[in-house]
C-alpha cells in the first residue's frame, strides 16, 4: 500500500497521523493541508469501521493506534458506529479552502459526513 510519508520520520508521521485522527473523531472536522488530509480520511475510516465491528479485538487495536485514549474510543464505538451503521464506508468530506500565508500549501476541511 502506498503511502504519504509527509516529510517526517515514521514515528513523528505516526503521532501526526493518530493525533489528526483523535481531532478528526473528537471535534468532527479538522483544517489541515490537503496531504495530511488525503493520508488521515484512511485512518479515520479505519477507526470508525472497527468501531461498527464492536469486537474486543477491535477496541483495542484502536486504543493501540490512538495513544490510549479511552474518551475517543469509547465516542467512536458508542456515538459514531451507531451514527455510521448503514453506511458502508466513505465516513469523511474534504472541502477545499484556501491557500496558506506561509507556504501557499493548500488548506482543506476534512470533516465527517
Amino acid at each position: 500500500m502506498a503511502y504519504r510519508k509527509l516529510n517526517r520520520e515514521s514515528r513523528q508521521r505516526r503521532s501526526i497521523l493518530a493525533s489528526l485522527t483523535k481531532t478528526v473523531i473528537m471535534n468532527e472536522y479538522v483544517v489541515t493541508t490537503e496531504a495530511r488530509a488525503k493520508e488521515v480520511r484512511k485512518f479515520v475510516d479505519k477507526m470508525i469501521t472497527y468501531g461498527k465491528d464492536g469486537s474486543l479485538v477491535s477496541r483495542r487495536k484502536a486504543l493501540a493506534f490512538l495513544h490510549n485514549d479511552k474518551e475517543v474510543v469509547s465516542k467512536v464505538f458508542d456515538e459514531l458506529a451507531k451514527k455510521y451503521e448503514t453506511r458502508n464506508g466513505g465516513y469523511t468530506r474534504i472541502i477545499k479552502l484556501k491557500e496558506r500565508v506561509g507556504d501557499d500549501a493548500l488548506t482543506v476541511k476534512l470533516e465527517l459526513v
